[in-house]
């Protein structure tokens, strides 16, 4: 799914206007349509803050929509940045390694 998509879906289950939404979040009611129908510019692509206030006004998990959006939330680039050895380790893991160290680490 898209993050224009998954925008959609959830206002629409909300029973909101794109107009309501846009009020709610800061934006005009224009700039909900681009980003539902994926019309936008590449410097217009929602901030961390909106995607912030959008999963809010939207009640849905912000790191859904930040994932959707393709975009890293601040807080874990700035822990890639101060541990760069960990995540390339992390990131040369096979997916059973990975699903064993994380399952170790909710079990610990």
């Amino acid at each position: 799914m898209k993050f224009g998509d998954r925008i959609r879906d959830l206002r629409k289950s909300k029973n909101l206007s794109q107009r309501a939404l846009g009020d709610i979040v800061g934006v005009t009611f224009t700039y909900i349509s681009k980003i539902e129908s994926e019309k936008l510019d590449f410097g217009d692509y929602p901030s961390e803050d909106l995607i912030r206030r959008l999963a809010e006004a939207l009640d849905t998990d912000v790191d859904e929509l930040f994932l959707l959006a393709k975009k890293i939330p601040q807080q874990i680039r700035q822990r890639v940045m101060e541990r760069p050895d960990a995540f390339r380790k992390f990131a040369s893991l096979d997916d059973e390694t990975l699903n064993k160290l994380l399952k170790d680490l909710e079990d610990g």
